[in-house]
C-alpha cells in the first residue's frame, strides 16, 4: 500500500497539517465507487505547493496521501457531526459537496469496511500527528498546530453566497489561547498583504475534529484551522490548475501569519499559556 501520509520533521514549535490534500484512491476502493469519485473534486488542491515556506520557517508538515473520499481525516472516528443541525459530509463520505453520489445504493461501505479504513488510513495519520505534537511540546514547552484547508468559494450545500477568502477556526477560542487569535487578527489588520482578502474568525468553519481534538491550550498545544477559498490561488473548475500568479499574492500573507504564530510563542516563553493567556 502507498504510504498513508507524507511527513517532514521541523525544528520550530509549528506543525502544519494538511488532511484533505490526498488524491490516491486504492483500486479496491475505487471499484466500489461511481466514476464521479475519480474527479476528486473536493480535494484541498495544491496546499503543499502553496505552503512552500514551511521548511524555511522550520515547521513540521504532515500531508495526507489518500483522498477524503476514502476517509475524512478531519472527522471523529465515531462519525459525530461537527455542526449539529447543519448539512455535512461524514467520516466515509457517500456523496460529493454537490450531493453527487459516490456509490451505487448497493455498494455503500458497510461497518466492516469503515473500520478497515479507520485502521488503514485514519489511525496512522492521527498517530503521526499526536507523536509530532508531543515531540515538539517536549522540545519547546508549547506548540501551534496549523490545520490547513481549502474549499471552493461557492458551495451552496454548506453556506450561502461566496465564502470569505480566509476562514479561521479556533472552536470559538477553545482550541487556542485568545492571545494567539488576537495576534493573528492584528496581523490581518496591519499587514499590507492582507488588505485585498476578506477574513472571518469562527464563522461558517470553526475548526474540524483535528482542531477541536488536539487544541488543548491548558497543555500548551494551540490549534488553528485555516479554510481558504480556492479562488485566491487556483482555478476552481476542472482540472483545478494551480495559479502561480494568484498564489504569489497570498503566500506573503501566509508566511506572515505563520511567523506570527512563532513570534507569539517566543513572546510567551516559559510562561503558563492556558486558555486565559
Amino acid at each position: 500500500m502507498t504510504s498513508v501520509f507524507h511527513f517532514e520533521a521541523g525544528s520550530t514549535p509549528l506543525l502544519i497539517s494538511m488532511p484533505h490534500v490526498g488524491t490516491t484512491i486504492a483500486p479496491e476502493v475505487m471499484e466500489q465507487m461511481l466514476p464521479v469519485a475519480a474527479q476528486k473534486a473536493d480535494t484541498d488542491w495544491h496546499l503543499p505547493l502553496l505552503y512552500n515556506m514551511a521548511q524555511e520557517l522550520g515547521a513540521s508538515t504532515l500531508a495526507a496521501e489518500y483522498s477524503r473520499y476514502v476517509i475524512d481525516l478531519n472527522r471523529a472516528p465515531d462519525n459525530a457531526n461537527l455542526y449539529p443541525g447543519q448539512d455535512t459530509t461524514g467520516l466515509c463520505p457517500v456523496d460529493t459537496f454537490h450531493k453527487q453520489p459516490l456509490y451505487a445504493p448497493d455498494r455503500l461501505p458497510d461497518e466492516a469496511e469503515v473500520q478497515r479504513r479507520i485502521a488503514s488510513y485514519w489511525q496512522p495519520y492521527h498517530q503521526q500527528l499526536q507523536t509530532e505534537l508531543e515531540r515538539l511540546l517536549s522540545l519547546h514547552g508549547h506548540v501551534v498546530l496549523w490545520d490547513a484547508h481549502s474549499i471552493a468559494s461557492v458551495v451552496s450545500r454548506f453556506f450561502e453566497g461566496r465564502l470569505p477568502d480566509l476562514n479561521f477556526g479556533t472552536a470559538d477560542q477553545h482550541s487556542c489561547a485568545p492571545g494567539l487569535q488576537n495576534t493573528l487578527a492584528a496581523c490581518l489588520q496591519y499587514s499590507a498583504a492582507a488588505q485585498k482578502y476578506s477574513h472571518v474568525f469562527n464563522g461558517r468553519f470553526k475548526g474540524g475534529y483535528i482542531t477541536r481534538h488536539y487544541g488543548q491550550p491548558v497543555r500548551h498545544i494551540h490549534a488553528i484551522q485555516l479554510e481558504m477559498s480556492q479562488c485566491i490561488y487556483m482555478n476552481e473548475a476542472a482540472p483545478y490548475a494551480y495559479r502561480p500568479d494568484l498564489a504569489a499574492q497570498v503566500q506573503p500573507l501566509l508566511r506572515e501569519l505563520l511567523q506570527s504564530c512563532l513570534d507569539w510563542q517566543r513572546g510567551i516563553g516559559g510562561k503558563v499559556t492556558g486558555a486565559s493567556a
